[in-house]
């Protein structure tokens, strides 16, 4: 397993809690701006995160609401979530952000659709397939990962936990370059566990 496994903390949204988990050494930082989340940001006062990348996570939301949203919370990073064409994602990286896209993944081809993205995205995120938008807290069959040969790198979500460590030391696709964590390290919805972030962060980091 790769030791410098990209971290990244999704639906923050207290300001201390933020501070607290920044503290860690985590890599990213996600903002999730859609209202349908037990997450939702709502009326959020910005917090400063020095040295870690803001993303912004969206759901079919409009470009003219993404890019408002990015300049008033000084996002770098989009996280489009929804039914988002390489169209749209071209257009928020024309705008100057990073961008990246989830895809839900169940089967083999749910992987080899995402050639569409090419070059219009820095990342994709694999994330557990399931009704409607949003994360389920539930992990894929990681095995599908080694039929994955695509260019764009890739942060894996979906249900990652303290228990994952194993999972993830048997990974070797080589385009892996991080993971996304969020409910099973929560207190309650929004509220991260900086304990539980710690020891999955110092296991993942001193392997």
């Amino acid at each position: 397993m790769k030791t410098d496994l990209l971290i990244k903390v999704c639906g923050m949204r207290e300001p201390e809690n933020i501070r607290q988990v920044i503290a860690l050494g985590i890599d990213m930082i996600g903002f999730i701006f859609y209202p349908g989340s037990p997450r939702y940001m709502g009326d959020f006062s910005p917090v400063s995160t020095p040295g870690v990348s803001r993303v912004g996570v969206f759901v079919n939301e409009s470009e003219e609401a993404m890019l408002d949203a990015a300049r008033r919370y000084s996002l770098d990073t989009l996280q489009l979530h929804g039914d988002e064409s390489p169209d749209c994602c071209a257009r928020m990286r024309g705008e100057g952000f990073r961008v990246i896209k989830a895809v839900g993944v169940s089967t083999r081809s749910d992987l080899e659709a995402t050639n569409i993205y090419g070059d219009v995205v820095e990342l994709l995120l694999f994330d557990t397939r399931c009704e409607g938008y949003g994360g389920s807290g539930n992990t894929f069959d990681w095995t599908l990962l080694n039929h994955y040969c695509g260019k764009i790198p890739f942060l894996l979500s979906g249900g990652l936990s303290s228990e994952s460590i194993v999972g993830l030391e048997h990974l070797s696709n080589p385009l892996l370059a991080g993971v996304d964590l969020n409910s099973r390290f929560e207190i309650s919805p929004g509220i991260k566990s900086v304990e539980l972030l710690k020891s999955f962060i110092d296991q993942i980091r001193n392997k």
